[in-house]
């Protein structure tokens, strides 16, 4: 079995992994009520409650499993914030030290392109190998808050980067334009939220490279423009449309995420999965689903869990890692 760590940002996490069965232990402190009033993430407040999460999640590790029972530890070594990674780093390698095993660090970006497979491995068990191997290449879009990111996982385990935003990430566009609509952090999902009753036609947001053959995204001028609309509104004419203002934003982001992957779909792609937190958005999903079916091969998404930051995930990759 392997043991994740994860703390490259505001969640300290762990979990076990069983080569044989899956994630058998998991869990996860957040830290998004601290985060909350400050409408973003505070760096050395989320490094400092990583170092107070850590010890009681190592004592429930230390009550569920011994260390003859663990063959390695895998942490998040990057991207992420440096003083909560740091703190994730040390964590590892004292766990390391008094167990007597070794340490594997693992890119946190690569945890969440893994991560829709966590349950099809769950499913499979021992023949999971062999069954991944059949869905490669596979064509990853990752979308969070800080990443927004079209990747191709090859047969040979190389990661190939096809496209990336140029500023913002969609999760930042959800959550900044949420600021601005008067939501509290996140409000990633309250804008879907409110979106389900709206007119996603009604307003015209703009819709970065929509219209050229880049796999570019950019999301700094559709926050931009949301504003400018916003300061446009009365008090009166907000709250009427405030239903179809977030389902217009939604669309826009949607249908931008959604234009490039299937440029990015080439006739070589044998899958396609959508991770990070904003794989959560429905509406997203359903788009993929139905660009997958159009192409004919399968769509994979994490369950919700394992959208955000999470150790499993972390602890999957080491395993995959050991197949390539």
């Amino acid at each position: 079995m392997i043991v994740g760590i994860e703390s490259s940002c505001d969640e300290s996490a762990v979990a076990v992994f069983d080569r044989a069965t899956g994630v058998v232990f998991e869990e996860v402190y957040s830290q998004i009520a601290l985060h909350g009033e400050y409408g973003g993430v505070v760096p050395e407040l989320a490094a400092r409650e990583h170092i107070r999460n850590f010890c009681p999640l190592f004592d429930d590790l230390h009550e569920n499993f011994s260390p003859d029972m663990i063959d390695a530890i895998a942490v998040t070594v990057e991207p992420g914030l440096p003083g909560c990674l740091a703190i994730g780093r040390v964590a590892a390698n004292a766990l390391a030290m008094i167990w007597g095993k070794p340490v594997l660090g693992i890119n946190h970006l690569h945890g969440h392109i893994f991560s829709p497979f966590i349950e099809l491995h769950k499913a499979l068990g021992a023949d999971f190998i062999e069954a991944f191997r059949t869905y490669l290449p596979h064509l990853s879009l990752l979308v969070s808050g800080g990443n927004t990111l079209l990747q191709v996982v090859h047969e040979s385990g190389k990661i190939e980067l096809i496209g990336g935003t140029r500023d913002d990430a969609a999760g930042e566009a959800f959550d900044k334009g949420a600021k601005l609509l008067g939501l509290p952090y996140p409000g990633g999902h309250l804008i879907e939220k409110l979106a389900k009753t709206g007119d996603g036609k009604r307003f015209k947001f703009p819709r970065a490279y929509y219209d050229t053959d880049e796999i570019k995204f950019s999301f700094s001028g559709l926050k931009t423009s949301l504003r400018y609309f916003l300061e446009k509104q009365s008090d009166m004419d907000f709250d009427r449309n405030k239903c179809d203002i977030c389902a217009s934003y939604q669309a826009a982001i949607v249908d931008i995420l959604a234009k490039k992957t299937g440029q990015a779909l080439t006739p070589s792609i044998r899958s396609l999965g959508v991770c990070g937190g904003v794989a959560n958005n429905g509406c997203l999903r359903e788009r993929l689903a139905i660009l997958a079916q159009a192409n004919e091969i399968p769509f994979f998404f994490p369950t919700p869990l394992h959208t955000s930051d999470n150790a499993a995930m972390i602890a999957f990759v080491a395993y995959i890692q050991e197949n390539y």
